[in-house]
Parts: C-alpha cells; sequence; structure tokens
C-alpha cells in the first residue's frame, strides 16, 4: 500500500469556512474545577488571580506557537507541495483538484493568521477569574485537543463539516460536481485520519507545547496521509 498525501485542503477550507463558529465548540470545562482547600480563603483567593494568570499566559503561548508554526513560509510550502502531489496522484480532475489547492490554501493561512492569542483565550474561558487549577502548557494543550476530538467524533459535527465542504463546491464554477465527488470520497477518510492523529498526541509535540518524547505515533505529515481508495 503506498500511502498518499489526502485532500486536506478541502478540509481545513471548510473548517476555515465557518471558523468563527468553530472555535465556539472547543469552549473548555475548566471552570467547573475547584481550588483545593489546603489554604484559608483569603489567601486561595490571592493565589486564584495568580493560577489563573499562568494559565492565560500559557494558552496564549501554546496559541502563538500554533499560529506561528503555520505562518513559517516552510511550513505552507510542505503543506501546498504535499497537496499539489495528491493532485498528480489523482485518477481524474487532477487539474480541478490543484485550483482547489492553489485557491483556497492561501485563503487557509491568511485566516490562521488573522486569529489573535488573547481573544482565542477569552472566548475559551481561559483568561478569566474563574476558579480552576492551572495545568501546563501540555496539560492546555490535550484539554484543547480532546475537546476538538469529541466534537470531531460526534455525527453532527461529522456531517456539519461535510455540509460546509459541499457549499465551497458551489464557488468552483464549472467544476461543482466534480467537486462535491471528490469531498464525497475522500471527506470520510480525511476525518477519520485527523481523529487518528488527535489521538495520538502528536499536535501537542509538533507545536513544542510537550517537551520530551514525540510518542510513538505518526510523523507530523502523516495528517496529511490518507490511502487512495483502490489501495483499501
Amino acid at each position: 500500500m503506498i500511502p498518499r498525501v489526502g485532500l486536506l485542503c478541502l478540509f481545513v477550507m471548510g473548517i476555515t469556512w465557518g471558523f468563527a463558529d468553530a472555535r465556539s465548540l472547543v469552549i473548555s470545562d475548566f471552570s467547573t474545577m475547584q481550588i483545593s482547600q489546603k489554604f484559608n480563603i483569603e489567601v486561595a483567593e490571592h493565589e486564584t488571580v495568580v493560577k489563573n494568570d499562568r494559565v492565560c499566559a500559557l494558552c496564549e503561548q501554546f496559541t502563538s506557537q500554533a499560529i506561528a508554526y503555520l505562518g513559517e513560509n516552510t511550513t505552507q510550502t510542505q503543506i501546498i507541495d504535499k497537496l499539489h502531489h495528491t493532485c498528480s496522484e489523482l485518477s481524474y480532475y487532477k487539474k480541478e483538484c490543484s485550483r482547489l489547492v492553489d485557491y483556497y490554501a492561501p485563503l487557509f493561512f491568511l485566516e490562521i493568521a488573522t486569529i489573535q492569542p488573547e481573544t482565542f483565550c477569552e472566548k475559551m474561558n481561559l483568561c478569566d477569574e474563574t476558579l480552576f487549577t492551572p495545568p501546563d502548557s501540555c496539560d492546555v494543550c490535550h484539554k484543547v485537543t480532546a475537546e476538538i476530538l469529541a466534537k470531531l467524533e460526534d455525527p453532527e459535527t461529522q456531517l456539519e463539516i461535510i455540509k460546509n465542504l459541499l457549499k465551497l463546491c458551489n464557488v468552483v464554477e464549472n467544476y461543482e460536481k466534480k467537486c462535491k465527488a471528490l469531498i464525497f470520497e475522500y471527506g470520510p477518510l480525511i476525518l477519520a485520519k485527523t481523529q487518528k492523529f488527535l489521538e495520538n498526541k502528536e499536535l501537542c509535540n509538533i507545536i513544542h507545547a510537550c517537551k520530551g518524547s514525540n510518542g510513538g505515533g505518526e510523523t507530523e505529515s502523516s495528517l496529511f496521509e490518507v490511502p487512495l481508495l483502490s489501495d483499501t
């Protein structure tokens, strides 16, 4: 079986299309956690503010690292090259696939660049005075990843993503039917591959939110690799 680069552009652009709404799906439940009663109330309240500041700073640092990683020219070039390689491996729709990559990949990176870490963390309720135990950057990353994974495993969320992808095909003149055919063929595979990638917790290692071992999961490029139906 020869692994091939999946049509990730269709997936990420569908999510980017409704990015503002998607971010609201990942709101953390950290605010329900309580500070230990080891100290008296006055001391605990003071420490809570300090600890919350640490969590907020960690969230902003983690988000900034993720944005910086996707903002690097080398990273963007590698992603686009992998997507173009996939298009060249397709039996049909090679030109249409390449056009989708060329059109939507820059838009995706521009959308990522507009994210403000401070605003993002506030929307996740990680930068207020709510009481919770401050995890380190690795814990924050894994918590957020788990929230995203839980949403991706929801059939309703999967259906919504596919619907958004199909809407994108309406703007591709003369290739609407072919675009939809690509989504129906590769959409479920890419969703499954994304879930597997998040389950292996490779994302937190790639953006250096977690130090130490890279774990036994797949390499970062594996996110972009899905087998063609003919290989399975």
